[in-house]
């Protein structure tokens, strides 16, 4: 994994109170969601990037890894119900697009 679930408990501003309750279901996120930025680039980030005589993984697909699994774990129902919808600015597939590897 590219993430820890240390470094996702930051990006969703957990505080040490919370123990670790949720540790495996933050895991669960993290390796669905870097599974999920796998195939939206079309290669696997750990044999592309970080290996010896590789250029480390760049900081933008962290970014987009951490994204959505807080994403994921903040959100973890497919609707809701009794707000209104509104778009917000996502940047997963705008990072995603930068590194993903085209082919016609």
């Amino acid at each position: 994994m590219i993430l820890t679930v240390p470094e996702l408990k930051e990006q969703l501003n957990f505080s040490a109170d919370l123990g670790t309750a949720d540790d495996a279901l933050l895991g669960r996120k993290l390796a669905a969601a870097q599974d999920h930025v796998e195939r939206m680039l079309g290669f696997k980030i750990e044999v592309t990037y970080g290996g010896a005589e590789q250029e480390p993984v760049p900081p933008a697909l962290i970014e987009a890894v951490a994204q959505l699994a807080a994403h994921w774990f903040e959100n973890r129902e497919a609707s809701l119900v009794g707000v209104t919808a509104t778009t917000i600015p996502f940047g997963v597939q705008q990072i995603v697009s930068e590194y993903r590897e085209w082919s016609f």
